[in-house]
């Protein structure tokens, strides 16, 4: 059974189009998400609605069927245009003695396979990049060797925080400035905090993390530390409050949820506001 091919609105990307009379002898389409009218008869269109496809193929993770059933094309149609992106990926040279700062960040996919991506946070473009296993210390080091290696200048890195990330940079170029991302520090925190915290506690914390992404400048940032600093002091109890199994005697903290969040900001503190000094990390 032959599958029906679906337009795609250059407009908003949406799929759902109705047909809407013809113009200059050309089938005209009607889109329901953002009401613009359009024809097929330019390519760049065309080609801009398969280049879509293979962004959800890469980023999205979505398979060739599952793209094959969204758009009416075979899979090996889509395989052929693809493999065509693939043989003419974009390159990008840095200028010899140039300063970056470098946003580093690993990303898995199903086939357990890691992205390990460096990106200059200024101009927005890709630096370096490794397929690897995990974010691995001695590779991260081996990285930013290569980078520098090009006459690189690595002024700052930005990172979600972890260690092997941390370790490395701190021995390559230690006189880089770092800064932990707050988007990372926020979203885990809430996480564990849930976004309906049912303790007192966990309602004043969960309040005091959302406000971490307002953070400005330097009074801004003495503000928010006090009130971090108040609220632990006042909690103190709480957060350590243990408790005990009588029968095989061992112990854990009651409100190990709300101990981690503090926990998580507490050892993010020293590289959490580099950028309030350095706007471009």
């Amino acid at each position: 059974m032959s599958k029906k091919r679906k337009e795609r609105c250059p407009q908003c990307g949406f799929l759902e189009v109705i047909k809407w009379g013809k113009q200059a002898g050309r089938q005209r389409f009607k889109c329901k998400n953002c009401n613009s009218f359009f024809t097929l008869r330019r390519k760049d269109i065309s080609k801009s609605n398969r280049f879509v496809w293979f962004e959800w193929w890469i980023m999205g993770k979505q398979t060739l069927q599952q793209i094959s059933d969204l758009s009416g094309y075979s899979t090996r149609q889509l395989s052929r245009w693809f493999d065509e992106y693939l043989d003419d990926y974009p390159t990008w040279k840095i200028k010899c003695g140039d300063k970056v700062n470098l946003l580093i960040d690993g990303t898995w996919f199903s086939n357990k396979i890691c992205l390990v991506v460096y990106r200059d946070n200024i101009v927005h473009k890709t630096v370096f990049y490794r397929i690897s296993s995990d974010e691995l210390e001695k590779e991260i080091e081996e990285d930013l060797r290569n980078i520098q290696s090009l006459d690189i200048d690595i002024n700052s890195v930005t990172c979600d925080g972890s260690q092997s990330i941390l370790k490395a940079v701190k021995t390559v170029c230690p006189n880089a400035k770092i800064q932990r991302c707050l988007v990372h520090i926020q979203r885990e925190c809430m996480t564990w905090l849930t976004q309906h915290p049912k303790s007192e506690a966990g309602i004043e914390l969960y309040d005091i993390v959302k406000l971490i992404n307002r953070i400005v400048t330097h009074n801004d940032m003495l503000r928010w530390k006090q009130m971090l600093s108040d609220w632990h002091s006042k909690y103190i109890p709480y957060i350590n409050a243990k408790t005990t199994n009588n029968e095989s005697n061992k112990e854990w903290y009651t409100h190990k949820m709300l101990r981690k969040a503090y926990i998580h900001i507490r050892r993010a503190l020293p590289y959490m506001f580099t950028f309030i000094d350095n706007p471009y990390t």
